[in-house]
């Protein structure tokens, strides 16, 4: 079947939004595999709060322990910072308990007092340490999809530097200042530097990591990375998720050397205002130590984050095929299918996103979003624009249909496209109606005068039955039949019909009499008949019409006959007498016959009016 040309070019219009819809998420897709910021990030910011929240807490491993400069320990040293004596008991304290790697983040940029300075150099020498520094760097340098590069570095202060590793404690934060990402490689004066984490891990395990294009292996583990090596943090709890100790207490002898032995100690700054705190999806305010203790937790086999460029990919693919399915679906299906449809896969795919965090899989819940709403709403705008103009479309082929239908089954089959499928019988008036010397008034008046007669006639045979609600079956020329009882039939039928042929008798009358067109003398005559009548379909599958048809119909066309055979106006049958009962307007005939009716073998009895015109 060949398309019709509006669908063609609906087609076209489809075709080309799902060109677009492609177009958007492909660019979508692009920003997000290259890492580029954009405001999006800030709602997904959100998402994993919600889903980090979601999956709930988890345990970190034992190795890493944080030695705590709390509100005790600035209490018990009477201010803040701690002298540089203070900080070398307290290494020293850490390596009589055995720990493996002493990682501080704490910067000791100046240089202070000359013995003192010569304690600590000397207390970090008997542990593997990593010291902080600390990096600054261009707004146009910093950024999450390639190793950073600052533009100066805050190194430790000589003795510092040659008894401990340095490595910066930068944090990758998001626009709202939460911690999101560890850059585990700076590009710095010193050439490519280990961030602190790394650092400590190194010194940790004893053996260097070893980078891939998204991953890198530290001893028998490897670790899937973002762009530009920065590893997604993923946050166990809130404040102290990492068992924490007070340094306080480590000073004073009172930890167990069973609490730091073989582990790595991270010592930093958590007393109140004192050192840098972060907001975190469990806790609002998380010292900047802790984050870095997680980022070193996760390198060592904690539960972690896979954010690599595999992840991203299928970001990237699942925004694309979204935003194309979401376009075609709602374009090419019923209006609230399609929504429904895209609205239950998109769901499904975010409760994917839910389940897949809770195991350390961080796909973006926003970008598919992102990349399948515009899109989908203009498909929908796109879809309603066409299904008003279809509708339009519909209307006026309605309208069309009535002028070839009667109205009544013109409204019906509108309705209900299957009415009469399959054929009905049914009781019904029926009435017959012609036109007598209508012949001879055709020839003298000619085809124009005598179409604008007929047309006259139909509209005013229309008008009547359509008063008396009645149905116009079909107009034979000078004739009509007439049908009460369809498409429903109703206990005054016949009274209505009865009603109907009066009246229209007087109407045609009085029109003729007023009419130019009199030669002839025409004059109206009924039949009427009261019985059983099959409705139906008739015609081929594709040029069909609506039928009553059956021996009642025969019977009325041939008491219309009668009429004029008899000088009668009207002819009625005994039946539709009996149908019509005592009253519903009924009036005694004229005369009352046995008449022999052609195709019946038994005569039936007819109640005649003849109802001259000057009587009228």
């Amino acid at each position: 079947m060949t398309p019709s040309r509006p669908v063609s070019r609906y087609g076209l219009v489809v075709a080309a939004l799902a060109l677009l819809a492609g177009l958007w998420a492909g660019l979508l897709g692009w920003s997000h595999l290259a890492g580029e910021r954009s405001p999006l990030d800030g709602v997904e910011a959100q998402l994993a709060d919600m889903r980090l929240l979601i999956a709930g807490r988890r345990e970190p491993p034992p190795a890493v322990v944080i030695v705590a400069i709390d509100d005790r320990t600035v209490a018990g040293e009477r201010g803040y910072p701690l002298s540089r004596q203070v900080l070398a008991k307290l290494v020293d304290a850490i390596a009589a308990g055995k720990a493996r790697a002493l990682a501080i983040d704490l910067l000791l940029l100046d240089a202070g007092v000359p013995e003192n300075d010569r304690a600590l150099a000397e207390a970090l020498s008997r542990i593997p340490s990593v010291i902080a520094a600390a990096g600054r760097f261009d707004r146009a340098n910093d950024g999450a999809s390639s190793i950073p590069g600052t533009s100066d570095v805050l190194w430790p202060a000589s003795p510092f530097d040659s008894s401990a590793m340095p490595g910066l404690v930068n944090i990758s934060t998001d626009s709202g200042g939460a911690p999101r990402h560890l850059p585990l490689l700076f590009q710095t004066d010193h050439g490519l530097t280990p961030a602190f984490v790394l650092r400590a891990v190194t010194l940790f395990t004893g053996q260097d990591p070893v980078f891939g294009a998204d991953r890198v292996q530290i001893a028998e583990r490897s670790v899937a990375l973002d762009l530009g090596f920065h590893l997604p943090l993923r946050f166990y709890g809130p404040r102290g998720a990492v068992e924490t100790l007070s340094a306080a207490a480590v000073l004073a002898g009172s930890v167990p050397t069973e609490r730091l032995r073989d582990r790595i100690v991270v010592i930093g700054a958590t007393a109140t205002a004192v050192g840098d705190t972060f907001g975190t999806p469990f806790d609002p305010v998380t010292p900047g130590v802790e984050v870095l203790a997680t980022g070193i937790a996760q390198l060592l086999g904690g539960p972690g984050l896979v954010r690599d460029g595999a992840v991203r990919r299928v970001d990237a693919g699942m925004t694309l095929a979204l935003a194309v399915f979401g376009a075609l679906t709602i374009a090419l299906t019923p209006l609230s299918l399609g929504t429904g449809l895209v609205a239950l896969v998109t769901g499904a795919w975010l409760l994917a996103t839910i389940a897949l965090f809770a195991q350390g899989y961080w796909f973006s819940g926003v970008l598919p979003l992102a990349g399948m709403l515009p899109p989908a709403a203009l498909a929908m705008a796109l879809r309603q624009h066409w299904e008003r103009r279809q509708s339009r479309g519909h209307a006026r082929a309605e309208a069309a249909l009535r002028q070839f239908q009667p109205p009544v089954l013109a409204e019906r089959i509108a309705r209900d496209p299957d009415f009469l499928r399959q054929p009905v019988m049914q009781s019904a008036a029926i009435l017959f109606v012609d036109l007598s010397g209508f012949t001879r008034l055709s020839e003298q008046a000619g085809p124009a005068q005598t179409r604008e007669f007929l047309k006259e006639f139909h509209t005013l045979v229309e008008n009547e039955i359509a008063a008396h609600d009645g149905l116009v079956m079909t107009f034979m020329g000078d004739g009509a039949m007439i049908v009460f009882g369809i498409p429903e039939a109703r206990p005054d039928d016949a009274t209505r019909a009865f009603a109907a042929a009066w009246d229209l008798i007087g109407d045609v009358r009085s029109w003729i009499d007023k009419a130019e067109l009199a030669a002839g003398h025409p004059d109206l005559r009924v039949g009427a008949h009261f019985g059983q009548v099959v409705v139906s379909r008739l015609g081929h599958e594709t040029h069909q019409h609506i039928m009553a048809t059956g021996d009642s119909v025969n019977v009325a066309s041939r008491l219309m006959e009668v009429a004029k055979e008899h000088g009668a106006a009207l002819a009625v049958s005994a039946e539709f007498m009996a149908a019509l009962g005592e009253g519903g307007g009924r009036r005694e005939p004229d005369d009352t016959r046995a008449i022999d009716i052609r195709g019946r073998r038994q005569p039936i009895s007819v109640a005649l009016w003849r109802m001259r015109q000057d009587a009228h």
